[in-house]
């Protein structure tokens, strides 16, 4: 049996995620819980709702966070980690409240949340840590006890993240045909956001020209390139893009769209292009409908021969650095962590705490796991 591993203070983690709906009934209530407050008519929901339809009215999302979750048991377990690991979701069965319920009927009172998304954005985190402070209320006002949380840093450039992508897009390269495997062009494609939101991701110290959230993905693609390089003995080109633009006309968002930039592409004379959807930790709903295929469609309207590389998954290099990350954590809250914290690239290793005017909302509301918090 392995020594055992001590995460103490915490008692549990919980996998924090966006939900997805699992059958065609709850494609329209699913949306009208990401969309809530904005007052978009049912009726636009049901055409937004064709991407899921398209898949029979389940996002595979969620069936990828059981197979995570299973990774990181049988990880801890392998390990020695007597760690019970939990999930909510934001938007979707079971919902954040009712695992945070849940965590405290069993008695867990230091909780570390990983959140399924890497990098600093309003979206990918601060909503996240104001979820955690609606949930937090709620308990509050049952008169429930409640738990301390504190948030994983961003784990954009772990080794654990980071190599398995690498792993994706060589075997992709290698999957093009001989005569157009050289010259492959690689778009490592993420999520499009409001140019103001990108603009003021990450610390205050890091806000402008596309803050955290750009410097922060330019140096995955940078350091998934560089490796790519190292394996392959090719130096393809490369180009931060973006996926799933869901704004309003008028409101600048981060560019170019993957479609518009296989166009300019193969314009340019590129001979094929492996797409590498370095922004998200799973192929969820946006991988599979706007690249594997609208941006596959285009590509086939085209003539150019297109690969799409997989996301991390539940992959068990992932599923280490979860353990890797929690282990860290623990030893700083009990006084004992000293040495480099793991991280590739040139940005470091990310804060654990999100200081105060990090990722901001357009209108202030409390967030949990963070220097700002109300539930310290």
């Amino acid at each position: 049996m392995p020594d055992a591993l001590d995460a103490t203070p915490y008692d549990a983690l919980l996998l924090l995620s966006f939900g997805g709906p699992e059958g065609p009934d709850d494609v329209v209530p699913f949306l009208e819980n990401v969309t809530r407050g904005r007052g978009i008519p049912k009726e636009r929901l049901a055409e937004v709702g064709q991407h899921y339809f398209l898949f029979g009215g389940v996002s595979p999302i969620n069936d990828q966070n059981r197979a995570l979750l299973d990774a990181l048991r049988k990880d801890f377990a392998g390990h020695g980690l007597d760690l019970p690991v939990y999930w909510g979701n934001r938007n979707w069965a079971p919902y954040l409240t009712d695992t945070l319920r849940e965590m405290v009927a069993d008695g867990r009172r230091r909780i570390l949340v990983l959140a399924t998304s890497a990098y600093a954005s309003y979206s990918g985190c601060r909503q996240y840590r104001e979820n955690l402070a609606d949930s937090l209320a709620a308990l509050e006002a049952e008169g429930l006890p409640l738990p301390k949380i504190d948030k994983l840093r961003h784990y954009f450039n772990h080794p654990g993240f980071i190599e398995p992508m690498v792993d994706g897009v060589v075997r992709s390269l290698a999957e093009l045909p001989d005569d157009v495997r050289d010259g492959a062009h690689i778009a490592f494609t993420t999520h499009s956001i409001p140019v103001a939101a990108a603009d003021t991701s990450g610390p205050v110290e890091d806000h402008g020209d596309g803050g955290a959230y750009v410097a922060q993905h330019l140096d995955v693609a940078r350091l998934v390139a560089d490796a790519v390089r190292e394996r392959t003995g090719v130096d393809h080109p490369w180009q931060l893009v973006y996926q799933s633009r869901s704004g309003a006309p008028h409101i600048p968002w981060l560019e170019p769209d993957i479609c518009d930039h296989l166009e300019e592409r193969h314009a340019a004379g590129v001979p094929a292009v492996v797409m590498a959807p370095i922004g998200f930790v799973s192929d969820h709903m946006e991988v599979l409908y706007d690249l594997d295929t609208e941006a596959r469609t285009k590509a086939g309207e085209l003539g150019l021969p297109v690969r799409r590389s997989a996301t991390v998954g539940a992959d068990p290099r992932f599923a280490a650095a979860v353990r890797e990350l929690v282990l860290e954590r623990a030893a700083a809250e009990s006084g004992g962590r000293a040495g480099a914290l793991c991280a590739l690239g040139a940005l470091g290793a990310s804060h654990d705490l999100c200081p105060v005017g990090c990722c901001p909302a357009r209108a202030p509301r409390p967030a949990a796991a963070g220097a700002d918090s109300p539930y310290a």
